[in-house]
């Protein structure tokens, strides 16, 4: 079967376009992650140097204020600005020891990140799987909220189960009960210090 194509459609695919970005920034952003953690892990070296090529990836792909304030919950409006401060420091150093200790070591592995963004609400939610020879895949999900322009990580799903954010606020909200943010700090910096995430 033939298809004749009218003159006037040709010319009309002949007249350049503006190309149209197809990658959606909350992809963008997890490709960045992905990128950085299998960098991290092909340079294998120490948790240290490990954490100090990883952190300035989770700088730019979390957004770890707002993950800080969502973990700790109702806790954190009577807490006072410099506390507050000190928390997100706290939260943002294990966050990086987190991934600097499970990134440790490459033997192939590969992220793969779904074609189909989901819509939630105003956030977006990226799928990926964590692929590595030999072992069972590994299903990560993160939430992304548009922040300063940018779209950033605001939660994580380890093989799709309950948030990372929900099941530390549990946890956040009673060592706030007994001892108050510098507890918090203390029991974060310990976290770090011994990579039991």
């Amino acid at each position: 079967m033939r298809f004749v194509i009218p003159s006037a459609v040709l010319l009309a695919l002949a007249i350049p376009v503006p190309a149209i970005a197809q990658t959606d920034p909350a992809r963008t952003t997890v490709q960045a992650l992905d990128d950085g953690l299998i960098a991290i892990m092909k340079a294998k070296g120490t948790v240290r140097s490990r954490a100090t090529a990883i952190g300035p990836v989770i700088d730019r792909a979390f957004d770890l204020p707002l993950m800080t304030r969502l973990a700790i919950g109702a806790g954190w409006t009577t807490t006072s600005p410099a506390d507050q401060q000190a928390l997100v420091a706290a939260f943002r150093r294990m966050t990086i020891a987190q991934y600097a200790t499970n990134f440790d070591s490459w033997s192939g592995e590969r992220f793969a990140i779904a074609p189909q963004i989901e819509a939630r609400g105003g956030d977006r939610l990226v799928r990926t799987t964590l692929a590595a020879p030999g072992k069972a895949d590994i299903p990560i999900s993160y939430r992304l909220r548009a922040s300063g322009g940018n779209w950033k990580i605001i939660d994580v799903f380890y093989r799709n189960s309950i948030s990372q954010i929900a099941t530390r606020r549990s946890d956040f909200a009673a060592i706030m009960a007994k001892g108050g943010a510098k507890a918090l700090v203390a029991h974060l910096d310990r976290l770090a210090a011994k990579g039991d995430f």
